[in-house]
């Protein structure tokens, strides 16, 4: 499994659509500073699903969308598709060739697209999930990242350790499964207050009726009585 081919068109500072291939091996993509190298890490980042605009050097998601410049209008959207190889089946799916998009548009809608379907984010995490590709797996490393690996803080290694063992997605799972429990068993003490205020009424009815049966008795042996007296 590999990157093939990276489309940019409207992302920060891709104004005009851009496409990058990639062949097997090793690609290096030099340049001076402040051409837009970095904005390609970004841009791979954000099109496999990475939500926090800090991490993409923005204050809000709408500014990774092309603000303009003196000679151009700002952009209505970014979108970048990354283009991947499944040849050896890594990816749990059928298809050798995966196309992801992203597309983002100022008014703060999204969408994500896999080889041109609309699909949810959670279809592309999912996908990607223990392979080490996603937003904040080991495929994409940066300096900060590095020294997040270096530093005492276990858990900056430890999501990564875990995602290149494979068991993130069975944490997920997990994560998931206990969520469901909880609903459940909230719904469930839901379900019985219901059961104990219902069969509070039930027997509040029961005692209106023992009662009402009583009285029907008693007026049934008083008229026997007025008989027997007449």
């Amino acid at each position: 499994m590999y990157l093939s081919k990276l489309e940019i068109f409207g992302f920060k500072s891709f104004a005009d659509k851009i496409a990058v291939d990639f062949d097997a091996g090793m690609t290096a993509i030099v340049g001076p500073n402040g051409c837009g190298k970095t904005n390609i890490v970004d841009a791979v980042r954000w099109a496999i699903g990475e939500q926090k605009a800090s991490v993409l050097r923005s204050s809000t998601m709408e500014n990774v969308i092309f603000n303009g410049t003196k000679n151009r209008k700002p952009l209505g959207y970014a979108e970048v598709s990354l283009t991947v190889q499944n040849t050896k089946g890594i990816l749990p799916s059928e298809y050798t060739e995966i196309k992801i998009t992203r597309r983002c548009f100022r008014d703060g809608a999204s969408n994500y697209m896999l080889n041109g379907v609309n699909c949810r984010l959670k279809d592309i995490t999912s996908l990607f999930m223990d392979t080490g590709m996603g937003s904040d797996a080991y495929s994409v490393i940066e300096l900060k990242m590095v020294n997040e690996i270096l530093s005492h803080r276990t858990q900056d290694r430890r999501k990564l350790f875990e995602e290149a063992s494979g068991i993130t997605k069975y944490k997920e799972r997990r994560r998931e499964a206990l969520y469901k429990l909880e609903v459940a068993r909230e719904n469930i003490n839901e379900a019985n207050i219901e059961i104990r205020n219902r069969q509070r009424t039930v027997n509040a009815y029961e005692r209106i009726a023992q009662k009402q049966q009583e009285a029907k008795e008693v007026s049934t042996k008083l008229k026997e009585i007025e008989i027997d007296y007449h």
